[in-house]
């Protein structure tokens, strides 16, 4: 099977910005774009993306999962880049046009189609390494993804990174390609020492996130997770998590913690960590590994709770349950 979203469809949405306005959307080959070499994006990183899916219901209906927020966010993001306004009705319909073309080519669960919405600032001027691309670019990927455990639920082993961040602290709320980049080199020096799967960025002993997930900790009842600022992601999977925790009775803590009380509360039985994503859902973590040493998060294995919000939420996004917080947009 092909890796996850290495499949593309051969048309996306496409939207120009110029001459201070967006063109009408339109269909094009998905192959290919062309650019100046000059391109602002290529030169001072004036870039974002979303990435959300739909899904096929048994009675055959497409369904987009939380299209409005990843709408909204994107938003955000081109905003706080100084990208071109878009228009959240325009980026909408494309999206549903896109989908609406390929429906029939959308897995069945556990499978799905991944949509990845992409903004990029397509000025050619390599002297405004200070200034915004007046012209833009939004697109429209879609990529036919299989289920992302196939290979199991293995659990993630996770380094404990006190010194540096995913990215700057103004800027971590961006879906932006350069958050990712700049955590490249940690993730990969983690890799190759510690055989770790990911790195979760603590500076200065702030739990914050991985190079590309949200990080929750679970004891007992107990959800635990960083609250919302500029320094990270405000991923749309753990706002989804959390309503979804909060709705079965369990108390949420959106706070600051430190990796002292991560690791103390992790060595306790019982004791759960998880990644949240779109990709993954709710990804177990089994270990952590801080100064050299490795420490078991519960009993290491991925732990009920983790695999019952998974679940909950994957029940939703496939239509077995009632989409009691109106998720779901039928296209």
């Amino acid at each position: 099977m092909a890796a996850f979203g290495t499949v593309f469809m051969p048309k996306m949405a496409l939207a120009k910005y110029e001459n201070d306005s967006w063109t009408p959307s339109s269909i094009v080959s998905s192959n290919k774009l062309e650019l100046h070499p000059g391109t602002h994006v290529l030169h001072y990183s004036s870039t974002c993306f979303e990435g959300l899916k739909a899904f096929k219901h048994e009675d055959g209906s497409i369904n987009i999962f939380r299209m409005n927020a990843n709408v909204q966010r994107m938003s955000q993001s081109s905003h706080l880049l100084f990208l071109p306004e878009i228009n959240p009705d325009q980026l909408s319909e494309m999206i549903t046009q896109i989908v609406k073309l390929y429906a029939d080519d959308v897995p069945s669960p556990p499978g799905s189609m991944y949509i990845r919405p992409t903004h990029i600032g397509t000025e050619a001027s390599i002297g405004k390494a200070a200034g915004s691309s007046n012209t833009s670019l939004l697109y429209v990927l879609l990529s036919p993804v299989g289920d992302y455990f196939s290979g199991g639920a293995k659990t993630l082993r996770l380094l404990l990174e006190e010194k540096d961040m995913r990215s700057s602290p103004h800027m971590g709320m961006v879906k932006s390609g350069g958050n990712y980049a700049s955590a490249l080199g940690p993730i990969i020096r983690a890799q190759k020492e510690y055989n770790a799967d990911q790195v979760l960025f603590c500076p200065n002993g702030d739990v914050q996130e991985t190079g590309a997930a949200n990080f929750i900790l679970i004891d007992g009842n107990e959800i635990i997770t960083k609250a919302l600022n500029t320094s990270f992601l405000h991923g749309i999977t753990r706002d989804s998590i959390l309503t979804i925790a909060r709705d079965i009775g369990m108390t949420v803590s959106e706070r600051d913690f430190t990796v002292t009380e991560l690791i103390e509360r992790a060595k306790k039985p019982g004791t759960e960590a998880a990644l949240s994503g779109t990709a993954a859902v709710l990804t177990p973590v089994g270990t952590l590994i801080h100064n050299g040493q490795e420490v078991t998060v519960g009993n290491g294995e991925a732990g009920a709770t983790t695999l019952k919000l998974r679940q909950a939420l994957n029940d939703i996004q496939w239509g077995n349950a009632e989409d009691k917080f109106g998720w779901l947009q039928k296209v």
